[in-house]
């Protein structure tokens, strides 16, 4: 099929459900939603007070700080897996690489339910399939059924990451999502680097099964928090409201066949290509693929230099994690500040500087954080030994973490910038597709690598290929607006 042919089709599927370049908050002709943008309609989450939204987002960002914990909480307990199930310790580590691999497969799954039957259901009907998958994996007798449970577990874990952006986008406008945002999207990050801290004092040397209790009570914890938040999709509160008073549906009703060719599109079909078509998904998908998979590539390199290097005990060494922990909150405060000092005053100011380099304005943060990746990843590889005092390259994570979240976080709302809801969100797909599956690969060959190269070299290469991608936000802070003009997808 021709390309400019697929496109066609896309925009006219889209186009039956809602255009794909209005921001699907924008209010319609039909009268029941005339007057939906307007301030004194509570109905509208965009309305609701800043304590109210507050107390919608900061349970989404603990949902998926819970889960991404969860992914990495193990990780302590793979000497005891391969102990206890008499599997190599590269075996051992499938239950940590296959559950990041069902972090990518999961949103796929959940963005038809959440534009059907709205956020809510997702957050409240998949957390409690999430736990009752990882009570299998820490009672699970064999190694495939603990590999089985982790796997679906993950899946079923995964909605709150793809729907948690949603539910920012339900509540504020685009130009606002900055803080918001930076909250929700700080938890994949802090989430893997919190799981091996609790891990470390969940496991010992011959049981790992406490990894998985504790990641139950986590995520029980962010569950109970969730538990009183309202639906904020628009389209089906509208839905509902419609209902309520006797009136037809506000929103074009698709046909299944079309519904579901609508969502495929949007999460699957739309990312893969846009991946391969879009310079900005795909450059900007390959830096955060890699720089994501280097910090789980981490959770081996770290046992590796501190148990063997330093004599770290488990728990010891979970501790280590906090370093990167750090410099992940810097990262968000980080985002926040430049949003709220640079961003938002250029909005302000509006003029030819907005119009002609709107969305080149997010990547501010993104060019700091992108100087950082190297500089972390160099501090460590040269510090990490014996000679050297082991909180010298606990620091180096720092900087590393900061970059990592910074250059995310301003890729994510460049995109979403250049492309609109619609396929703004299918290129933060094919992103996330993209980061989870290579992120899955990296803990499997870390140790191989590590001991062939050393840590000096290994994580010098690592390095060198961060530096060859620094250029990459400075190109499309000077090119992006050229480069934007000449795509299909772009607003």
């Amino acid at each position: 099929m021709p390309f400019g042919k697929s496109i066609d089709i896309e925009v006219q599927l889209v186009r039956k459900s809602e255009d794909s370049k209005k921001d699907p908050c924008a209010p319609t002709d039909d009268a029941l939603t005339d007057d939906w943008d307007a301030p004194h309609n509570l109905e509208n989450p965009r309305n609701w007070s800043a304590l109210k939204k507050a107390c919608h987002i900061i349970p989404v960002a603990l949902l998926c700080l819970s889960v991404t914990a969860g992914s990495s909480m193990i990780t302590p307990g793979v000497f005891a897996i391969a102990h206890k199930f008499q599997v190599s310790h590269t075996a051992a580590l499938l239950s940590l690489s296959l559950f990041v691999l069902g972090l990518a497969i999961g949103p796929v799954l959940a963005a038809p339910i959440s534009e059907t039957r709205g956020r809510a259901i997702v957050y409240k009907v998949s957390m409690p399939l999430y736990m009752l998958f990882i009570l299998g994996a820490g009672l699970s007798d064999t190694f495939a059924g603990l590999l089985v449970c982790r796997t679906l577990a993950a899946v079923a874990g995964a909605p709150c990451l793809a729907v948690g952006a949603g539910t920012v986008a339900d509540l504020f406008e685009p130009r606002r999502m900055a803080t918001p945002g930076a909250l929700v999207v700080m938890a994949p990050f802090l989430g893997p680097c919190l799981g091996p801290v609790i891990g470390g004092f969940s496991a010992t040397p011959t049981d790992y099964q406490w990894t998985q209790w504790s990641t139950i009570f986590l995520a029980l914890a962010a569950y109970l928090v969730v538990l009183p938040t309202q639906e904020t999709h628009r389209k089906v509160l509208q839905q509902r409201t419609a209902k309520k008073l006797g009136l037809p549906s506000p929103e074009p009703v698709l046909a299944p066949l079309d519904a579901i060719k609508l969502l495929l599109t949007i999460t699957l079909f739309r990312p893969i290509r846009m991946l391969v078509s879009e310079p900005i998904v795909l450059l900007y998908s390959i830096y955060n693929a890699f720089t994501f998979s280097v910090l789980f590539a981490f959770f081996e390199a770290y046992p590796f230099v501190f148990m063997r290097e330093y004599g770290f005990s488990i728990w010891q060494y979970g501790l280590t994690f906090l370093g990167i922990g750090v410099g992940v909150l810097l990262g968000a405060l980080g985002a926040i500040l430049v949003d709220r000092w640079v961003y938002q005053r250029v909005w302000g100011k509006g003029g030819d500087r907005v119009e002609k380099k709107g969305p080149e304005q997010r990547l501010y943060i993104g060019m700091i954080g992108d100087l950082c990746l190297p500089v972390g990843l160099v501090w460590f590889a040269l510090t990490a030994k014996v000679s050297v005092h082991w909180i010298v390259p606990v620091l180096a994570g720092i900087p590393f973490a900061f970059g990592n979240v910074t250059v995310f976080i301003s890729a994510a709302l460049y995109m979403l910038d250049v492309y609109g809801p619609l396929s703004g969100a299918s290129a933060m797909a094919a992103n996330g597709l993209l980061r989870y599956t290579m992120g899955a690969a990296f803990p499997l060959f870390t140790v191989q690598m590590y001991e062939a190269l050393g840590v000096k070299w290994a994580t010098l290469l690592l390095a060198g290929v961060c530096l060859l991608m620094v250029p990459i936000p400075w190109v499309f802070y000077k090119y992006g607006p050229g480069i934007r003009k000449r795509s299909p997808y772009s607003q």
